[in-house]
Order: structure tokens, then C-alpha cells, then sequence
């Protein structure tokens, strides 16, 4: 007898689902509960964590990194240190494996375990002889534990994806080693980023291919055995948006991560870039970096098809799963809690005291360290990512520089040699404002503005690529002082991997006998805000 199943229940996603710096992202499941990483290069804490019930709604739940004698990110290179994280869950045990890019200390393949995700991660243990980058754990059925990686092989880009068996007990790879691909199409480059599954007897093999810019790509291959021959699917790549050019609003889709829900839907989480602002020969300049998208994935004569109808990323995509929305963050950081929230980082791990909350309670207190925005360090900076094309930051200052030295602000960051800093210097006798633009490794001061002694409130307004940076003394009147080209904050025209921070910082010489630059609040929102009161 027919009886009429109830429709599923689903959840819209608007994609990107992270928006905003959270490139690379790796998913995993345990029973309703879905676990993401990303990658965070140089930025520390390390290795973001969030946790969803329905692949739409995320909530930060911490970083694998985030203790200072972990593993160190001292001096590393913008845009190197940690990078594709690979997250998995086997035996009671979350297992978290990455690549620590150009450390100064060291460098290579580490694995972090954990018991509670949004609790205290391991330190690492060293895999000395995985050689490359991007790896990945797979278990299969029996229970047994392999780690996959990419390895360069020549100067031009091309690469392979290899397999070993992993001891996890002993912490070594055993057995010998297997190379599974090189590439899907004829002259592939940068075959990075592998994923292995287990569907309908076959292994499936989903890689990164093309290089993470234009021409990035999600294919695949497959195979009957774990350690290969395995075929490539001929319907390579199953997912790219290189053919729709650089007019198309979402680009550089790539680095796919897939997930089967309790129901047996399959989802991917992948990277893709949004370029805004006018650009010669296509759609502009990536600000918010490489964000995690979300689409669709069915099976069809073996193989997977990403968003079957349409073939590329779609604005909003339904998941199959009930709703579970986590509660909003406040706009609004009164620093008013013991610890920092989760969506603050700093530059580079650090060994000084950089800021303290119970100095002054209820304030951000920034110490006046050496170290400057412009160097290759850990100076006193606290940001967050820049996540929206429109956005406007505010904070309320109370700094007395006595130094000409002594210096602190907002600032609008993606490297060393490329920011914008609306500061509060010392100025004969008294001080001021100023804008500076460093573009390049060359500074340009762009407007000065006399202050009163007393707090101070700051601003930045971003109008797509304009930066209006404003400040105010009094209530109600906001003084603009200058309006900046934020083109220098994107990757295409700063290099690298990273998007951009907006964020507090400070500076002084190193015998300063301030206390530091306390901030009372700072408030982020979507759209205008601060010429608006």
C-alpha cells in the first residue's frame, strides 16, 4: 500500500556559509554534529573551530592552536605558517592533521588529537617523514589509518598525491608509500588538497587541482582499491567556475571537503573568492580572502555531481536537515569578559604580554610594544576578519601618547607592507589623528587632524573599495579625514593567501612607561553606521 511520506525538513543556506578569511575547510561528522576547520596561516590562535547541527548555522568553538608553546609561528612570512587542515573522528577521538608552512623553528606535518573539539587540543606530534602539504586522514572499514599528501615534483607546479598506512598509537607512518594521482587534465598543476571516502564499493579521491586563484578546480578519481589504479572521472573537473570568466561574481572555487549526513545526503564544503571593485580585465580585488561555500552533491553512475542542474556554486542552496540556528553575537565587544572572543586574533605567536582585560576591567588595555605593524613580528595587534563589502568598525580610544614614538588606533590590515592605520600620535605637546596608507613597504600619511586630550572615538566606513576613515571627540559629530583606496588590501594586488583584518593595535619604544592604549569597546556591523548618529 502507497503511503505518503512527509516532505524532509530543510534549512537554506546562503552561501558563502563563513564569510570572510576561512579558506581551505575541512568537516567532519559525529552522529548530529558537524565540525569545521580552517586554515589560518600566520594568524594565531590557530586553526579556527567551528560546530553546526545543520550544515548552515556555524558557531565558534575555539582553535586547535591556541597556546603558545604548541608549535611556533614566531617571524613566519605573511601568508605562511598553518595551512589545509584535515579533520577526521575515528575511535573516540577527534584527529586534526596540517602543514606548518616555513616556521622558523620548524616546519613540516603534525597530527593534534582531541577528545572535546571546543576543548584542549593535544600538542603536536611531528610526522617527520610525510614530505609536501595539504594533508589528509582517511579510516577505512577496518578500522585501519592512512594519511594522504601533495608533493611538489618539479618547479612548474606539478605535483602527486600520495598515501602511507599511519600508526596512530606510535604516532609514525609504517608500510610502504603509494602515489595515487598527479592531476586530472593533461599538464595539471598544483593536484593539492586530497580527500578520500568510501561509496558503493568504490574509494573516491577529490582533489584541489589548478592552483587557488582563476583557474581552481574540484575533480576526482576512483578506484576499487585503496592503494589504486585510480581512474579519473571523465566528467573532470565536476566543479569549477574558471569557464564563466572574471566577471563572474564568485571565483576561485576549489579545496571541496565532503559530508554524508545521517540520512544519506552528501554535501561539500569548498573555498571560493568574491572580487568587488572595477578591475582591468575582469570583476576586482578579493578583500574578504577565500571564504567556505556550501553545495550539493548526488550520485550518478558512480560518480559525484556538485550541484546537478547547474554546475557551479549557487547563492542559496537547500540542506536536508531540520534548522538549528545558534544565537547571534553581539555586534557590540564591551571586553568585559575573561578571555578574548573567538573571532579576535593576533599576529604570530606570542612570547610578550600583548593586551590584558583585568588591567583596567571593562577595557582592552594594548601594551605599547616595539613591534609595528610594518615588521615581521608580534606587535600589539587584536583584529578580526573583514567579512562584508560594506561594514563599518568603531572604537572608543583613551591614549595619552607622551612619546613620539608612542602610537595607537584602528588598522586595516593584510601584511606588513600592506595596511591603513587610523592612529592617535603625539603631535607637539599634544596630539592627533592621522591616516597612513603603507602600500608596498612605502608609507604615505594622508590626513592629520589636531585632538583634544580625552577619549577619542574611531572609525572606518568601507563602501566597497573606499575606506573612509573618521573620528569624533564630541557626541554626535564625526570628523572624516580621509576617504583611501582599499584595492591594497586584497591579494591581487598584496599577494598571499590571507583576507583582511580590521583590528586595534599599539606601539611605543620598548623603556615606554605607559601602561598602554586602553579600548572600552568595538563594534562591527554590516553597512553604515558611524557618520549616520
Amino acid at each position: 500500500m502507497y503511503r505518503h511520506q512527509p516532505p524532509k525538513q530543510t534549512t537554506p543556506a546562503a552561501n558563502p556559509l563563513l564569510p570572510g578569511f576561512h579558506p581551505d575547510p575541512a568537516v567532519c561528522r559525529v552522529g548530529d554534529d558537524y565540525y569545521l576547520a580552517n586554515s589560518s596561516f600566520e594568524y594565531f590562535p590557530g586553526l579556527p573551530l567551528h560546530h553546526s547541527r545543520d550544515l548552515v548555522h556555524w558557531r565558534p568553538i575555539g582553535h586547535a592552536v591556541d597556546r603558545p608553546e604548541q608549535l611556533a609561528l614566531d617571524g613566519v612570512r605573511p601568508s605562511g605558517g598553518l595551512y589545509a587542515p584535515a579533520l577526521a573522528h575515528h575511535d573516540g577521538r577527534f584527529h586534526l592533521v596540517c602543514t606548518l608552512v616555513d616556521g622558523k623553528e620548524r616546519s613540516g606535518t603534525f597530527l593534534l588529537t582531541a577528545e572535546d573539539p571546543a576543548g584542549r587540543w593535544s600538542d603536536p606530534v611531528w610526522l617527520d617523514d610525510a614530505p609536501g602539504f595539504d594533508p589528509s586522514l582517511f579510516f577505512d572499514e577496518d578500522g585501519s589509518a592512512h594519511l594522504l599528501g601533495t608533493r611538489q615534483i618539479d618547479e612548474a607546479g606539478h605535483t602527486e598525491i600520495w598515501m602511507r598506512a599511519l600508526d596512530l598509537d606510535a604516532g609514525r607512518l609504517t608500510g610502504p608509500e603509494h602515489v595515487l594521482f598527479r592531476g586530472a587534465l593533461i599538464g595539471a598543476v598544483w593536484a593539492e588538497g586530497p580527500h578520500l571516502y568510501r561509496h558503493d564499493g568504490y574509494y573516491h579521491l577529490v582533489v584541489a587541482e589548478g592552483g587557488t586563484e582563476q583557474n581552481h578546480a574540484v575533480t576526482t578519481a576512483r578506484s576499487r582499491r585503496l592503494t589504486g589504479p585510480y581512474q579519473n572521472n571523465p566528467r573532470n573537473p565536476v566543479l569549477t567556475h574558471r569557464h564563466l570568466g572574471r566577471s563572474h561574481p564568485v571565483s576561485g572555487v576549489g579545496h571541496a571537503d565532503l559530508v554524508r549526513t545521517p540520512a544519506g545526503d552528501w554535501y561539500a564544503l569548498l573555498l571560493a573568492s568574491r572580487p568587488y571593485g572595477a578591475a582591468p580585465g575582469g570583476r576586482g580585488y578579493a578583500n574578504l580572502g577565500r571564504e567556505t561555500f556550501l553545495a550539493r552533491v548526488e550520485w550518478e553512475d558512480g560518480w559525484p555531481v556538485f550541484n546537478p542542474g547547474s554546475g557551479r556554486l549557487e547563492e542559496h542552496t537547500e540542506v536536508a536537515l531540520a534548522p538549528h540556528p545558534w544565537p547571534r553575537p553581539e555586534p557590540l565587544d564591551h571586553f568585559d569578559a575573561p578571555e578574548l572572543r573567538p573571532e579576535w586574533n593576533l599576529l604570530r605567536t606570542p612570547r610578550d604580554e600583548v593586551y590584558s582585560l583585568t588591567e583596567r576591567p571593562g577595557r582592552l588595555r594594548l601594551r605599547l610594544l616595539p613591534q609595528t605593524l610594518a615588521e615581521q613580528a608580534t606587535p600589539a595587534f587584536v583584529g578580526r576578519r573583514q567579512q562584508h563589502t560594506e561594514f563599518t568598525a568603531e572604537t572608543e580610544l583613551d591614549f595619552e601618547p607622551v612619546a613620539l614614538a608612542e602610537s595607537a588606533g584602528l588598522a586595516l590590515f593584510q601584511n606588513h607592507d600592506h595596511h591603513i592605520r587610523l592612529s592617535v600620535d603625539a603631535e607637539s605637546g599634544s596630539k592627533a589623528a592621522r591616516v597612513t596608507v603603507r602600500s608596498g613597504g612605502v608609507e604615505t600619511m594622508r590626513a592629520q587632524l589636531p585632538l583634544e586630550p580625552g577619549p577619542v572615538r574611531l572609525g572606518v566606513r568601507a563602501d566597497g573599495q573606499d575606506y573612509t576613515l573618521l573620528c569624533s571627540q564630541h557626541p554626535g559629530r564625526w570628523d572624516k579625514l580621509a576617504t583611501v583606496d582599499g584595492r591594497i588590501l586584497s591579494s591581487q594586488l598584496a599577494g598571499g593567501f590571507t583576507g583582511a583584518y580590521v583590528g586595534l593595535y599599539a606601539t611605543g619604544p620598548g623603556d615606554s612607561r605607559s601602561p598602554g592604549a586602553d579600548f572600552d569597546w568595538f563594534r562591527y556591523t554590516e553597512g553604515e553606521r558611524a557618520d549616520q548618529e
